[in-house]
C-alpha cells in the first residue's frame, strides 16, 4: 500500500465476564495487548492508536516500550461502538486506510493483517475485512469513508460490523476461521491455550 495506513487496537473493554483483563493475558509471555499493538506496527501502520478505558493504567504499562498514542473511552461500559466513534474523530484528518483489530483474538497473526492489505488492494475502496460465516467483521482494513461511518454509530457492542455488511459495499473479504476464537470466558481461555494460543494461566 503506497499511503501508510494508521491502526486501532481496541482495547477498552473491562472483561466482566472474564472477572480479570482479558488484554493482559499472554501468549509466548507476551501481553494480548502489547501483541495487536506490536503485529499492527510491523504489519506497516504509521500510527498505531489504542484504546483503552476499563484497566487504563495497566494498558500504558503494558505498551509502555511501544510507541503508540492512547485514546481514552470513559463510557467503556457502552460497548465498541464509543471506542469506534473516538478512533474515528482521532484519525479525522487520517487520509489513508486504517487497520482495526481486538486483542482478544488469540490466534491473531502478522499473516492475517498482510493479508488484510493485499486484499484491499483489489478493491477501488480500498477496504478488507475478514469473514465469519456469511458476517464480515475484525480485523479489517477500512477506508477513511468507512471509518468516518463510525461516527454515526449508537452506543453497543457491535462496532463496524453492520458498515462492513452493508449490501453492495466494495469489500474484499479474507477468511481466518481461527480467528472467531475470541476470549470471553474461562472456557475460551483453556480452549486457547490447547491450541497454543494462549499461555497458562491461574484462576
Amino acid at each position: 500500500m503506497s499511503v501508510p495506513h494508521a491502526a486501532v487496537v481496541l482495547a477498552a473493554g473491562g472483561s466482566t465476564r472474564l472477572g480479570r483483563p482479558k488484554q493482559l493475558l499472554t501468549r509466548d509471555g507476551e501481553t494480548l495487548v502489547h501483541r495487536a499493538a506490536r503485529l499492527a506496527r510491523e504489519a506497516g501502520a504509521s500510527r498505531v492508536l489504542v484504546v483503552v478505558g476499563a484497566h487504563a493504567d495497566e494498558m500504558h504499562n503494558a505498551l509502555a516500550d511501544l510507541s503508540v498514542e492512547y485514546v481514552v473511552n470513559n463510557a467503556w461500559q457502552t460497548g465498541m461502538a464509543g471506542s469506534l466513534r473516538l478512533a474515528a474523530e482521532a484519525l479525522a484528518t487520517h487520509e489513508a486506510a486504517t487497520l482495526l483489530l481486538a486483542c482478544d483474538q488469540p490466534a491473531l497473526a502478522l499473516s492475517h493483517l498482510q493479508a488484510l492489505r493485499k486484499a484491499a488492494l483489489r478493491t477501488l475502496a480500498g477496504t478488507a475485512a475478514t469473514r465469519f460465516g456469511d458476517r464480515l467483521g475484525i480485523p479489517a482494513l477500512v477506508s477513511p469513508d468507512i471509518l468516518h461511518r463510525a461516527l454515526a454509530l449508537h452506543d453497543g457492542d457491535r462496532g463496524l460490523r453492520d458498515v462492513l455488511n452493508v449490501d453492495g459495499l466494495d469489500v474484499v473479504p479474507c477468511d481466518a476461521p481461527e480467528l472467531a476464537y475470541d476470549i470471553d470466558t474461562w472456557e475460551d481461555i483453556d480452549a486457547a491455550i490447547a491450541k497454543g494460543w494462549l499461555d497458562p494461566v491461574s484462576s
